[in-house]
């Protein structure tokens, strides 16, 4: 086939019309009209310009100005000895430093002012600054910022405000093209154009909520609080920060899904913060081996290993070892999703809670909580024999016996060990090992060789305080 410059550009039309399935090619990337050359008339270009156009004075760029403490410069200070010595201060000669910052907002609604950012954008700041794109310089207040999630919402109060279409981040693919439209370095309104790269991308922040879409799409300093889109012109994400040694694009940015930036933003609309709800449960990433060694047909979800005491998740009738599967009759694919999906519900809210249990597909409703309850304790116990060789190496550092009612229970803990290090407390009661009853130790070395020669992770279920708690030996 001979390549020509219509066939290459009819191809390339053809690639970006397949992006969205919604839209026909011709909607998705606008062409310009045919050019007449004369002798003949050359081929439409597409290009991305009339959505950006509609969708860029819905960005905006905010300028930031506040003071932030730090510390003395001399170590020495931070000694309270040195401190009482030298009669310092008791905050160790902390004083406050000016700052100033740059960044970037996404208007959500033109009627009432609102725009969304990044938290971190307005962290600290005393006074904020918000510029259009028609130049007009506003002042702005914070409405709420949540930066477990790294939301925040300003307002402006003018006239002619442009705002953009929410999207829905859930129905984004790998592959996908999108845009980012921001301020990075202090550039007003630059576009930068790519593909979603991945979606889920967790462990940013530790204690954050995070499922982030990764994306090409250049994505540097001050880019962060502008906006991603797809090929409609909708806002499918918040950009929010780069993975970069040097400080400036390398092709890995990251933003929050729209889906998870609206749902923090109504809460900072209509209560100033986040009420974050809770069910009441530790989880475990349900890995290959662990659904191997349970002997369970599925590899995504979240494995219960523990249930709360008094908590929502008790209540609802939830059990250590059950595996959900599903969330309002939605598919659960990991516990990071879980536990984000139940952290950005409303207390109070209702919600249809899929699990697995011995094989058998259930359905439990439960009521999103404001606190979990009081986390179980260890219980001290008395010396016993250690436990033999032959036991998983999960188990070693710890002095096993026979309960009296049945069950091999934990009487000695070495700290340090591999038994500490894989969640065992002093006090617990092994009940099954893999699905199996155990009655005695015998059963659990039988569950030891068993899981050896199956990829060897060993689920135990215990009792601990009187609860039921899933232990993971690997």
């Amino acid at each position: 086939m001979t390549l020509t410059l219509p066939t290459v550009v009819a191809a390339l039309c053809g690639l970006v019309g397949l992006s969205q399935a919604a839209p026909a090619p011709a909607q998705a990337v606008p062409a310009s009209p045919a050019v007449d050359s004369g002798a003949r008339s050359v081929a439409p270009m597409p290009s991305l310009a009339p959505m950006i156009r509609r969708v860029s004075p819905a960005v905006v760029s905010i300028g930031t100005r506040g003071t932030v403490r730090e510390q003395g410069r001399n170590p020495l200070l931070d000694d309270p000895f040195f401190r009482r010595f030298f009669n310092a201060p008791p905050d160790g000669g902390a004083r406050e430093r000016p700052f100033q910052s740059a960044g970037s907002g996404v208007i959500v609604d033109a009627a009432k002012g609102y725009i969304i950012t990044n938290a971190h954008v307005v962290e600290n700041a005393r006074e904020i600054t918000v510029t259009l794109l028609d130049e007009r310089e506003l002042a702005a207040k914070l409405v709420g910022s949540d930066p477990r999630t790294d939301i925040a919402i300003i307002q402006i109060e003018t006239s002619g405000l442009t705002q953009v279409t929410i999207g829905d981040s859930d129905r984004l693919e790998p592959g996908d093209y999108v845009a980012a439209i921001g301020n990075p370095f202090g550039l007003q309104h630059s576009v930068s154009y790519g593909i979603v790269s991945a979606l889920g991308r967790s462990g940013m922040n530790p204690d954050g909520f995070e499922s982030l879409i990764q994306t090409d799409a250049s994505i540097n300093p001050g880019n962060s609080g502008g906006a991603l889109v797809n090929l409609r012109g909708e806002l499918v994400g918040i950009n929010n920060m780069i993975l970069s040694g040097s400080g400036g694009n390398i092709g890995i940015g990251f933003a929050i899904p729209a889906n998870m930036a609206r749902s923090v933003m109504d809460q900072l609309i209509r209560f100033g913060s986040v009420k974050r709800g809770q069910l009441g449960v530790t989880l475990a990433p349900l890995t290959q081996d662990i659904a191997q060694a349970l002997g369970l047909p599925v590899t995504s979800g979240a494995l219960v290993t523990q249930v709360l005491r008094d908590s929502a998740a008790a209540r609802a009738g939830l059990r250590a070892g059950d595996v959900v599967t599903t969330l309002n009759g939605r598919a659960v694919k990991s516990s990071a999703e879980f536990r984000n999906a139940i952290g950005l519900l409303r207390v109070g809210d209702k919600v249809d809670v899929g699990v697995l249990r011995e094989g058998r597909a259930l359905k439990l409703t439960a009521s999103v909580a404001d606190a979990a309850g009081a986390a179980p304790t260890a219980a001290a116990g008395a010396a016993g024999q250690a436990a033999p060789g032959t036991l998983h190496r999960g188990f070693e550092g710890a002095t096993l016996e026979d309960a009296a009612d049945g069950g091999i229970a934990v009487r000695v803990l070495t700290p340090g060990s591999a038994a500490a290090a894989s969640g065992l407390r002093v006090g617990d009661v092994v009940l099954s090992a893999n699905g199996v009853r155990v009655a005695r130790r015998t059963d659990l070395v039988t569950a030891s060789a068993a899981a050896a020669s199956r990829g060897g992770t060993l689920v135990l279920q215990v009792r601990r305080n009187g609860e039921l708690a899933i232990v993971l030996l690997r």
